[in-house]
């Protein structure tokens, strides 16, 4: 059965006011619904068009209260147009809230997102990092851009969410928009943060989410190889951000810092050990844990190279994520390493190559890479061959001497000015318990 709209402005007679004045009043009729209320203006009846529900004459009176009005009227029918375009029930009341301003811009789901990143914006730096920020700008950015290109909609009101929705913007992510499992995840679980407030502040009843399941894919956690990492070593690029995207890349294989902790890196996170080591003591800016990895030559030497360059106490000023990714990857590929490469493996390669494949315990490894929990490391970082064992790795002496016959046998140490001196140590005595 067809719905149908009608509106109506009237004056309220009964209670016409000295003035002569009385209150304009709505009432909207959906079906077999209505709903009737004030405008909160007041009309002169004697000039008061019954009929047409408007006020008769030029005056500007009668024009401003013909302007708003038309102005509410045109509100209503473009609500009742768009609630039933989503295949909503629509009733007097809720036409009535919109015109109150009850049903506001905060039930609707690219308004109530806006609102969240806004917050979110005021909170980076205390409980969210910038990085954090613009990942909930970007899945804001695909969600509009679906439902004004795709559905054809301004928004879409929370009541009105479906699960239907929901599969359409992960179509939309995975499809148009060609982003990985991941990072499409990623953007469902902001999405699903703000259909979870609405639900825990009474604008929804239900959860448009129940049911809907997102494809998974076990992922392998990759990193580079001995012989990989040698290349890029003694790899020798023309142009300068390749230089510093390789030389970042190094650095945080031999310390296992992630992008944002090398970009916030100071120089008061290096301290000095009595004897005379020097180490990275500060908080993993992901999980708030404080990590501490000792600095050996090659890090040292890099962070001297750079030295100078940065003015606001970092170490290092560190390019874009995306324009890194670049760097690596044109590198990576000169030396003939086919895998891409991004500047997350170094990490990786750092827990699996640099550490637990030379026998560092998993517990160690796990606080030098800041993890809140010890059963995260081997989830996230397995050494080929070992898994099964990994929780049994015991302190053994192992020489890594191999970096520097390889640097040597490269010419690496004369013409990087890497100073790689004898690091044939056993990486147990290289951190610190």
């Amino acid at each position: 059965m067809k719905s149908k709209l009608k509106v109506l402005f009237y004056l309220k007679k009964n209670e016409t006011k000295k003035s002569g004045l009385s209150a304009v009043m709505e009432r909207i009729q959906v079906d077999r619904t209505m709903s009737q209320f004030s405008l909160k203006i007041k009309a002169d009846a004697k000039i008061w068009d019954t009929k047409a529900g408007r006020m008769i004459g030029k005056t500007k009176l009668a024009q401003d209260i013909n302007r708003e009005i038309n102005r509410i009227n045109l509100i209503i029918h473009s609500r009742y147009k768009e609630l039933k375009e989503i295949h909503l029930t629509v009733e007097a009341k809720h036409l009535k809230n919109v015109t109150q301003g009850i049903a506001c811009s905060q039930a609707t789901v690219l308004a109530h997102f806006r609102t969240m990143n806004e917050t979110i914006a005021l909170r980076v730096g205390i409980d969210y990092s910038q990085a954090a920020s613009e990942q909930y700008i970007n899945a804001y950015n695909a969600l509009e851009r679906l439902i004004h290109k795709k559905l054809n909609l301004s928004d879409i009101p929370f009541r009105a969410l479906t699960c239907s929705h929901i599969e359409d913007y992960y179509q939309y992510l995975r499809v148009d928009r060609k982003l990985s499992i991941d990072t499409s995840g990623i953007y469902l679980v902001y999405f699903r943060k703000i259909v979870r407030n609405a639900f825990n502040q009474g604008i929804i009843y239900r959860e448009p989410f129940c049911g809907f399941e997102p494809e998974t894919m076990e992922v392998a956690h990759k990193s580079v190889t001995r012989q990989e990492l040698d290349k890029f070593i003694s790899s020798e690029p023309i142009v300068r951000q390749q230089r510093l995207s390789k030389d970042l890349f190094i650095f945080a294989a031999f310390t296992g810092l992630s992008y944002i902790d090398m970009k916030n890196l100071t120089y008061d996170e290096i301290k000095t050990a009595e004897d005379g080591s020097q180490w990275i003591i500060a908080k993993h800016q992901k999980t708030k844990v404080e990590y501490q990895v000792r600095l050996l030559d090659i890090p040292l030497a890099i962070i001297e190279k750079y030295r100078g360059e940065s003015t606001d106490g970092k170490v290092f000023i560190v390019p874009y994520k995306m324009a890194m990714h670049r760097g690596l990857n044109a590198i990576a590929k000169r030396c003939g390493i086919s895998k891409s490469v991004g500047i997350h493996m170094s990490r990786h390669t750092f827990a699996s190559l640099i550490t637990l494949s030379e026998g560092v315990p998993i517990e160690t490894v796990s606080s030098m890479l800041g993890h809140k929990y010890t059963s995260t490391t081997p989830l996230l970082f397995i050494v080929p061959g070992r898994s099964k064992k990994i929780m049994s790795i015991l302190p053994s002496l192992s020489s890594i001497s191999f970096w520097a016959s390889a640097m040597a046998s490269t010419g690496l140490l004369a013409t990087t000015g890497y100073a790689f001196l004898d690091i044939s140590l056993n990486w147990w005595y290289a951190i610190r318990l």
